[in-house]
């Protein structure tokens, strides 16, 4: 079910709710948090209702979107809330701002929040500097941006450092969950050599490799080298290498090791709405993923 409500308030749009809460059958009792979506326009805002209504199907949430519009524009907020089938196994409030509206959106926000239930912001592109300081972002626990989208991704990854705080995550680093996963279990068999040296190699505009780089950084301490070229990451021990490669588009990827068969992994690119799944897992701090920025620092950029 889908209603709009043009030209209306936010009292309006919580006692339409309510109506259809009583009339429907609509509840909001599993409900587990509040995804609230920043979005920069009302193009983007579809994309970023798709992923959420994926990720509430593991998270039953209601998902609020703000959609900025004209700041130029007569004040106006025009809303649309979707519940049942259209909203997955949230209920999702769109609340498209124009006006002044759009330099408030903590206060258009805030009688949506469900009361005892915790609060995530999410970026999807146009993150602020420091999200823990914006308006949304101090109401959240949890806050997430997305560097892939960024008009520069590298330089953006590289200041999540400067601006982080306890409960940022950013997807780009839920995009590598299983490459951590693979190389983990790789370095995990004999011989049990420390490793020598690292490199890292694929496109320039994908701030995961970023991440993945800056984590082996972390944790390896050994020089660790981000280039442009082929999806590749290798390890150098001294008597073993491990390499594992990927097509940059391909789903399939290759595990060599120095001395044995070649073996053929599934590796697929993880979709946006996997990677907010994963990270509504977890609303406390990501420590590893502080650590994995603070290796940024350490990465040998050629």
């Amino acid at each position: 079910m889908i209603v709009d409500m043009p030209d209306t308030k936010t009292g309006e749009v919580t006692k339409r709710i309510v109506q259809l809460r009583e009339s429907n059958g609509v509840i909001t009792m599993g409900r587990v948090l509040t995804l609230v979506v920043c979005t920069l326009d009302s193009s983007e805002a579809e994309h970023a209702i798709e992923a959420a209504n994926e990720a509430s199907r593991e998270h039953p949430c209601r998902v609020v979107v703000l959609a900025r519009g004209d700041r130029e524009a007569p004040t106006r907020l025009d809303a649309q809330i979707r519940v049942g089938g259209d909203a997955g196994a949230a209920e999702v409030i769109v609340l498209r701002l124009q006006g002044q509206l759009v330099n408030h959106e903590s206060s258009v926000v805030t009688p949506f929040l469900l009361p005892d239930t915790p609060v995530v912001a999410w970026w999807p592109r146009g993150a602020p500097e420091f999200p823990s300081k914006d308006s949304v972002g101090r109401l959240a626990g949890r806050r997430i941006t997305d560097a892939t989208f960024a008009a520069d991704p590298q330089a953006a990854i590289k200041k999540r450092l400067r601006s982080y705080a306890s409960g940022d995550t950013d997807l780009a680093w839920s995009r590598i969950t299983y490459w951590r996963a693979l190389l983990a279990s790789a370095m995990d068999e004999p011989p049990f050599e420390p490793v020598d040296s690292v490199t890292v190699s694929g496109l320039r505009d994908e701030p995961a490799l970023d991440m993945l780089a800056g984590w082996l950084a972390a944790r390896l301490d050994c020089p660790v080298r981000r280039r442009t070229g082929p999806l590749r990451v290798e390890l150098h021990r001294p008597t073993v290498s491990i390499a594992i490669e990927r097509p940059q588009t391909g789903r399939t990827a290759t595990l060599t090791r120095t001395g044995e068969p070649v073996q053929r992994i599934a590796l697929a690119r993880r979709e946006t709405r996997d990677c907010l799944a994963e990270d509504l897992r977890r609303l406390d701090a990501d420590e590893i993923y502080a650590e994995a920025l603070a290796g940024i620092e350490r990465v040998i950029y050629e």
